[in-house]
């Protein structure tokens, strides 16, 4: 029996891919800045409808992982395959419904997220650019989401380095233009995208063959057997729902916090995007948990999977915990870097020593909700989720900005991470997700 990977040996990886994505996208808007502040305000429109399409993605990438996971660990190894092949049919559906969505509703989109009148001429055509961009991305994600499944996460990461890479070095001639050639300006960005996106398209089949000798066929890219589909769906489809609850609740608070003026504005604007560098790392670990205690799951292996997720969420309070506070003391230095206004600065820092109960809170949410979709548990903690986010978040952040102001906000952020954190945390403990472990068992080895 090979000696099963270290938690922080599937980490770490993880970690570095969305490190990547992240710098890339920063380093877009920054471009897109000294194009212009329209280009940077259109791209930074175009990038929230763009992460919001790329949740239908998420779904798929989310039970694909789970699914196939389960299976290796029982092993069914046949069944991790047609799952495996069930994803391109999948993914180019998924796809090609974003690709309408952009195609066909640029207009209103924007009409709906009140684009002002400089920044529609920039992101309507830039949105048409990237409609081909996320059917590519349905596909690497998915695939990508397979790799990690069967623990290649270190392929995973080659990937993303090339992709996102590749992607930063066209951008910026196609951007700004070489010698007497201005550039294509934003819509440049979008067009290194979808070569990146291709590119990361051709090495993911590449490693499908090499690593897991998975070779598509024609068919596979079109058809959707229901059998192999459904559990991907069961598991992915609760943690869609709560993503979009999320994203409402969200918007809620931000309405909140414009009410509250300018400076309150670029405050929590700037604060969230120091913390986003915080949050990574739980990320991190919850979908490597994720991955381990799906493979668990299907070996029959619980108390070892309960061994496991304790060490996760251990881990994970200990990094968040020990980053945010890093975070919270350089908040001074690390805020000059977007602005000299002392206000702001003053501002943040409360903001940031306040971040200590909400990166600690949302380590239990990020490793335990992956923790239970590896179970098989996937409507309990999704229920109580939407639940926080539309009366904590949603409802709290409304009345707490006007008491409280924008402090009052942040508190609400954590209540509602602390909230929806101890309702999982109760349910594993209490052992809620065991008769869901066992069902999947049974069903694993019954495809197996």
């Amino acid at each position: 029996m090979k000696p099963r990977p270290r938690l922080n040996a599937i980490a770490g990886p993880i970690l570095g891919e969305f490190l990547l994505g992240m710098s890339v996208t920063m380093a877009g808007l920054w471009l897109a800045s000294h194009t212009s502040d329209a280009a940077a305000g259109a791209f930074g429109l175009s990038q929230q409808v763009y992460e919001t399409l790329v949740v239908i993605f998420r779904v798929l990438a989310i039970g694909l992982g789970v699914v196939i996971g389960q299976a290796l660990g029982g092993g069914g190894d046949e069944s991790a395959r047609r799952t495996a092949m069930v994803a391109l049919g999948a993914s180019s559906w998924a796809g090609l419904a974003a690709v309408a969505c952009v195609l066909f509703g640029d207009e209103l989109v924007l009409d709906l997220l009140n684009a002002p009148q400089a920044v529609v001429p920039l992101a309507a055509p830039y949105l048409q650019l990237l409609a081909p961009v996320l059917l590519l991305e349905a596909y690497n994600l998915s695939m990508a989401a397979i790799l990690r499944a069967h623990l290649h996460v270190r392929d995973s990461l080659a990937v993303m380095v090339v992709m996102h890479g590749l992607h930063l070095l066209a951008a910026v001639p196609l951007m700004r233009g070489v010698g007497e050639w201005d550039g294509l300006g934003l819509n440049g960005y979008a067009v290194a995208m979808l070569l990146s996106r291709a590119i990361g398209l051709v090495l993911h089949l590449w490693l499908w063959r090499r690593r897991m000798q998975l070779v598509p066929r024609a068919r596979d890219w079109w058809a959707v057997p229901w059998p192999p589909l459904a559990p991907v769906l069961r598991i992915g489809l609760p943690g869609a729902a709560v993503e979009f609850v999320y994203r409402g609740a969200f918007m809620v608070s931000l309405a909140a916090t414009a009410r509250l003026g300018v400076e309150a504005l670029a405050t929590h604007s700037y604060t969230l995007q120091i913390l986003k560098y915080v949050l990574l790392v739980s990320m991190a670990i919850g979908w490597a948990t994720e991955i381990m205690v799906g493979r668990l799951v299907g070996a029959g292996e619980l108390r070892q999977a309960d061994a496991l997720v304790r060490k996760g969420v251990r881990n994970g309070l200990l990094a968040s915990g020990g980053f945010a506070l890093l975070v919270a003391l350089g908040a001074p230095w690390l805020m000059r870097g977007f602005t000299r206004d002392p206000v702001i600065i003053e501002a943040a820092q409360t903001l940031l020593w306040l971040s200590l109960a909400l990166e600690t809170g949302r380590v239990f949410n990020l490793v335990l909700n992956g923790a239970l979709r590896a179970t098989g548990d996937a409507i309990f903690p999704a229920l109580a989720s939407m639940g926080s986010l539309i009366l904590v978040m949603g409802v709290g952040s409304f009345w707490m900005g006007r008491w409280l102001g924008l402090p009052g906000i942040w508190l609400v952020y954590a209540l509602d991470e602390w909230i929806r954190g101890l309702l999982i945390l109760w349910r594993w403990t209490k052992r809620g997700w065991l008769e869901h472990a066992r069902d999947t068992q049974r069903r694993v080895r019954g495809a197996s």
